[in-house]
């Protein structure tokens, strides 16, 4: 589920790849300054707890402290709103190599909404969490299900640490209310999703990668299990006409025109 190019142009092939998939990994995708720049940035940010954050002790994920006042409870689980945080962030949504890939996916217009993920997502030794199988759209309100998801490894991603898991080809299914939890993650008990289950896939990631996936590709994550933080900086996307529904969630912030 891979390519190895820098280019702005998806082939007909990994167009096809993505459709039935849900997803698709770009090797190389995002040039090392990049990723140096962000990371630096990243990790100062974490040192500092600067900006809006959000903590494992906020959702009490399986492995996450239980209040903020107990060991580990400042972890940080996201450095949320990172367009705000630095120009590099906007410079980088705007990269043809990105946007190139969203036009054949999406569109000629592309938006990029703030109110949902817009983060460096981060997993830190001892305290991280584990995340169920969820669709990102179970809370998002749009005109349709149609966005994309752009993760971009920031270090080395795999089973030790906490790499994305993802469910190949469930973009296109329909899933009925009794086959989740009352969180809405996908049970993991029930004998009716095993077969889904067990297709999962690891996108193992090397720095610069690039890995798009849709918005109802089922994906989960383990807790880091290493000694070294993980950071990934995770933005989201849809065609100009796939409108925030007024009054919602997702109509609460500004969006970003980049197309």
């Amino acid at each position: 589920m891979s390519s190895s190019q820098l280019s702005e142009h998806l082939t007909p092939g990994q167009l096809e790849e993505f459709r039935n998939s849900g997803f698709l990994i770009l090797r190389g995708c995002i040039p090392a300054d990049y990723v140096n720049q962000i990371r630096q940035i990243s990790f100062r940010q974490l040192s500092a707890l600067e900006g809006d954050i959000e903590f494992e002790a906020d959702l009490n994920y399986p492995g996450a402290p239980v209040s903020h006042d107990a060991p580990g409870g400042q972890t940080v689980r996201r450095l949320r709103q990172a367009i705000s945080r630095d120009p590099i962030f906007l410079r980088l949504v705007r990269e043809p190599f990105l946007l190139g890939p969203l036009q054949q996916l999406l569109g000629p217009s592309i938006v990029m909404p703030l109110a949902h993920h817009n983060c460096i997502m981060t997993k830190q030794p001892q305290f991280s969490s584990d995340t169920g199988w969820h669709q990102d759209i179970r809370y998002w309100s749009f005109s349709t299900p149609e966005l994309i998801n752009a993760w971009i490894a920031l270090g080395a991603e795999n089973a030790e640490n906490g790499c994305l898991q993802l469910l190949p080809g469930t973009h296109r299914q329909h899933f009925e209310q009794r086959r989740f939890d009352e969180e809405k993650f996908l049970r993991t008990d029930l004998e009716e999703n095993r077969a889904v289950l067990n297709s999962a896939i690891r996108t193992q990631l090397a720095p610069g990668d690039l890995l798009l996936f849709h918005a109802r590709c089922f994906h989960s994550a383990t807790r880091n299990y290493s000694d070294t933080p993980k950071l990934s900086a995770v933005f989201t996307f849809r065609a100009a006409d796939n409108v925030p529904l007024p009054g919602t969630r997702s109509d609460e912030l500004p969006e970003l025109l980049l197309s």
